[in-house]
């Protein structure tokens, strides 16, 4: 969604917002969860994107519709007629009387997997034109297994300050105050349906005593996605191991560059005390181009791959829990089938 920033700068309403107000809730109608879960399922394994469309409403973030972008991660399309596909479809929706005023997108995500720099990219490029926008992430994966995993994620405004200004290293986030848990930030999700269509599912036949999800809640097959979620986690194990590998290189680098600092320094006050004993100019003690400052390597890799780690082990906590659950009531069915 490299063209976000342009689209938003022609769509985007041009009433100024308070940046005092957060997002605090997001509601979503009936018809856009079904349209993201028919969009994302449809498209496996590819991971796709949407834009959300509603109204900024305080606190309050109503998405009333959606459409999903062309291509996805075989997109052959190039940057402006992303764009102009935008446009187009906001110009259309816009003559039909539907919500055409852009409040974020959304996305699907393998086994959860969504802490990315595009994603922190992406979020920045609307932040320039709408303060206040969600992403919806969807988990076809882990909705498969009788869960609807959808939520909304949003970057905190402190993170946002310092990536725009490049600040990203150990000392900036710790002066900030900044962790990994604050760089990406969970919005609580309604869904809402019109009192149209409640009715219309009021009047219709009732559902049967067992639906398909709930069988697929009852279904103790849950090996490959747990060891799927574990293979994950291994994965996300070495990334951290490689990230803490190149600070700890940092480190050896700038403890060498300062030993031979000393060793430089205590060079040149020997000579300038000879020079002082022959009466001549002594040499500064302080010379920059002898020595270059090593730059501290940037710790958004770092958040987020540590990230990833805390989300795929509550994953992997939920689905342990789970099927331990299903466990026990198969079990307590047994021992009733066995004692009639």
């Amino acid at each position: 969604m490299a063209t976000a920033a342009e689209v938003l700068k022609q769509t985007a309403p041009a009433a100024a917002e308070s940046a005092a107000v957060v997002v605090r809730q997001v509601q979503l109608d009936g018809q856009v969860v079904l349209k993201i879960m028919q969009h994302c399922d449809g498209a496996l394994p590819n991971i796709v994107t949407g834009q959300l469309l509603g109204l900024d409403v305080g606190a309050l973030l109503e998405v009333t519709d959606c459409f999903p972008f062309p291509g996805g991660d075989d997109d052959t399309l190039d940057e402006q007629a992303g764009a102009n596909y935008q446009i187009e479809m906001m110009r259309c929706l816009r003559e039909v009387n539907v919500d055409n005023n852009t409040v974020g997108w959304y996305q699907s995500s393998s086994f959860g997997s969504y802490q990315t720099t595009e994603m922190i990219e992406t979020f920045v490029s609307y932040h320039e034109s709408i303060r206040k926008c969600v992403c919806l992430v969807y988990d076809p994966q882990r909705s498969a297994r009788g869960q609807l995993a959808l939520k909304a994620v949003r970057l905190k405004d402190a993170f946002i300050t310092h990536f725009k200004e490049q600040k990203l290293t150990g000392k900036d986030l710790r002066e900030a105050g900044i962790s990994w848990r604050d760089v990406f930030v969970e919005v609580p999700v309604r869904i809402h349906n019109s009192s149209l269509a409640q009715a219309l599912v009021a009047d219709l036949d009732p559902a049967p005593r067992i639906t398909a999800p709930d069988l697929e809640r009852l279904d103790l097959g849950g090996a490959a996605y747990l060891t799927k979620t574990i293979s994950g986690l291994i994965e996300g194990a070495d990334d951290v191991l490689a990230e803490a590998q190149k600070i700890s290189v940092y480190h050896r680098n700038l403890a060498r560059q300062q030993q031979h600092m000393a060793q430089w320094l205590a060079k040149r006050r020997q000579e300038n005390a000879a020079r002082r004993a022959a009466g001549e100019e002594a040499l500064p003690e302080e010379d920059p181009a002898a020595f270059k400052p090593i730059p501290e390597p940037p710790m958004l890799e770092q958040y987020l791959v540590v990230n990833q780690l805390a989300a795929g082990c509550e994953r992997a906590t939920a689905a342990c829990q789970a099927g331990m659950s299903k466990l026990y009531v198969m079990q307590a069915l047994q021992k009733g089938g066995a004692q009639a």
